[in-house]
């Protein structure tokens, strides 16, 4: 009698699993959620199954269980194949407290998952060690207190993504929907991206947040003498300075000027100005009429194309396109009318 044949069981769900902590960021939780939920009814147009999205929150146990399935009629299946940590809007969370995530991680990364990150959940990632000697991105406003906790991790604030392979990690707050893209790409295909970002209308071409970023020079390095100068230099514009003026200030021989500057700030007395410099000219764009000519010279550059070139370097954008994507409507409507 010939044996009946069992159907095969259809193949489970890509998982993609959002990993919740106490005041972590529920807008961008939910937002990327339904930004999978997009993805997945264009995924069914091109004949490909949708994501399976959940929640997962830490038990009582230590164990994590799933809190939110937006396919929870579906086969259990796997755990996710990308788990992500969110970032928060209130605190970064502390190692103390850190441990558990970090520990589910590693044992989901070790088990073939890709881990993500958005904002400060880079903090939750990097405590895993898995980016230890890697490159990694987090929101710059975090970016310092993320070098002083994790030095042996590449920070690279300047990006807004950064895909490693196995780890892929995102920079501000709003980064979820570069991050989002990429998975869906990843998972999905090309098509299905550009599709979902037309939709939500979410530009899908390389942003990245130097474009946002504004200088947050570092204050709470504790040598007087070089705050001093920080505050002297902030009280003097955006000029042209010394490093040997700046030393005077300081009360110190040039040279040793330079190595203590560097060393509590992060920047060379050089390139500190020129992020003030470049800080001044970001204003002057946004809120004057002034030509980028003009604004190269008042904030003390007298060749307008090493400030071009200068300026491009920090922010990732020409003065003429920085203007243009930040200008104030009032200035930019005054400025057409004229």
């Amino acid at each position: 009698m010939p044996k009946l044949k069992v159907p095969d069981a259809p193949p489970a769900l890509v998982e993609v699993g959002m990993m919740l902590y106490p005041d972590c960021q529920m807008g961008m939780v939910h937002g990327i959620t339904d930004l999978f939920h997009v993805a997945g009814r264009f995924a069914v147009d091109h004949g490909r199954d949708p994501i399976r999205v959940s929640h997962w929150r830490l038990q009582e146990d230590g164990g994590f269980a799933r809190c939110f399935d937006s396919h929870a009629d579906e086969p259990g299946g796997n755990s996710p194949g990308v788990i992500i940590a969110p970032g928060s809007l209130h605190k970064l969370l502390e190692a103390e407290e850190v441990a558990p995530y970090a520990r589910w991680m590693l044992d989901r990364h070790a088990h073939g998952a890709t881990l993500a990150s958005n904002c400060g959940g880079s903090f939750a990632l990097a405590a895993t060690g898995l980016l230890s000697g890697r490159p990694a991105t987090t929101h710059w406003y975090f970016a310092e207190a993320f070098r002083s906790r994790f030095p042996d991790v590449r920070m690279e604030a300047d990006r807004m993504v950064i895909d490693d392979g196995d780890i892929i990690t995102a920079g501000g707050l709003m980064a979820w929907t570069d991050l989002g893209l990429r998975i869906v790409e990843r998972l999905l295909g090309p098509s299905v991206m550009m599709e979902t970002a037309r939709f939500l209308l979410i530009d899908p071409s390389g942003r990245e947040q130097k474009h946002y970023a504004s200088f947050a020079p570092k204050l709470t390095h504790g040598d007087e003498p070089v705050l001093k100068v920080q505050h002297w230099l902030q009280a003097k514009g955006a000029g042209p300075v010394a490093v040997a003026e700046m030393a005077a200030e300081a009360g110190m021989e040039e040279r040793t000027f330079q190595r203590r500057f560097k060393a509590a700030t992060g920047m060379t007395p050089v390139e500190y100005v020129q992020h003030i410099r470049v800080g001044k000219a970001r204003e002057l764009l946004e809120f004057t009429k002034r030509t980028v000519d003009q604004i190269a010279w008042s904030v003390g550059y007298e060749d307008a194309a090493a400030f071009r070139k200068l300026f491009h370097r920090i922010t990732g954008l020409s003065p003429g396109e920085y203007r243009q994507r930040f200008q104030v409507p009032q200035v930019a409507a005054a400025a057409a009318a004229a």
